[in-house]
Order: C-alpha cells, then sequence, then structure tokens
C-alpha cells in the first residue's frame, strides 16, 4: 500500500469512526450509541449474511460484547423467562418450536411445569444463537 493509499485509508476510517462507534466503549454514552447503531444496522441487513453490512455488525458486535462483558451485569433468569423473552424477541409462538417438542410440551416449559432437556437445549441454543447456558 502507497502512503498516498494509506491516507485515503486512514480519511475514510475516520468518516466511518463518526458515523459508527468503533473501537473499545469506554463509557455508558458510547455503549449507548454502539448498540443503538448496532440495532439500526441489524434492522437494516435482516437475515442477509451477505449484506455490505454485515461485517461491520460483527465488528461493532464485538465491541458491544466486550463492553457487557465488563460493565453489565445481567440477572440470572429462569429458562422459562429466557425462552419467553427469546419468542417475543423473534416474534415467535408455542408452535414455532418444534426443538422442544408439542405444543403441549412448550407449554408446560413456558410454564415452568416442565425443564428443558440437554437436547433441547442445544437446539434452542443453536437456534436463537445463545449461549446454552442462559437456558439451564
Amino acid at each position: 500500500m502507497t502512503a498516498h493509499q494509506m491516507k485515503e485509508v486512514a480519511q475514510e476510517y475516520r468518516r466511518l469512526r463518526a458515523v459508527v462507534p468503533l473501537g473499545t466503549l469506554r463509557t455508558k454514552k458510547d455503549y449507548t450509541r454502539a448498540t443503538e447503531m448496532l440495532d439500526m444496522i441489524l434492522d437494516e441487513i435482516g437475515e442477509d449474511e451477505k449484506h455490505p453490512l454485515a461485517e461491520l455488525a460483527d465488528a461493532l458486535g464485538v465491541f458491544v460484547e466486550r463492553y457487557e462483558a465488563e460493565h453489565v451485569r445481567i440477572p440470572a433468569a429462569k429458562p422459562a423467562a429466557v425462552l419467553k423473552f427469546l419468542m417475543q424477541q423473534h416474534g415467535l409462538l408455542q408452535t414455532d418450536l418444534p426443538e422442544i417438542g408439542s405444543q403441549g410440551v412448550v407449554s408446560e416449559v413456558l410454564a415452568g411445569k416442565r425443564e428443558l432437556n440437554a437436547r433441547q437445549i442445544k437446539r434452542l441454543a443453536t437456534r436463537f444463537g445463545v449461549s446454552p447456558a442462559v437456558l439451564v
């Protein structure tokens, strides 16, 4: 890369950083700005993993995750509550969860009358892209 090209890259990066908070998030304000931007990017790209902004979302997500790991304490939640939340976030109904079993089984899990087994936890974690630990 030539010196001129490097200068152009630096200028473009500064322009991008003025809009997207790429880099270590040091304050709650940085974090809020990053999560708002990430939400907007994710709304734009939807499920299209080949969208031009998908890699930007991945990179921004790394900075958000790092901040959360250090600064955001998430209280433990019961698996049924976590599953209800995930269903709500994805607009799903009980009938949309064949990973668990029949609608009756799903209903029992959501009511806290039945626990998820290891197979169900693994499938749900994969489907929702979460750690299996949140469903235990």
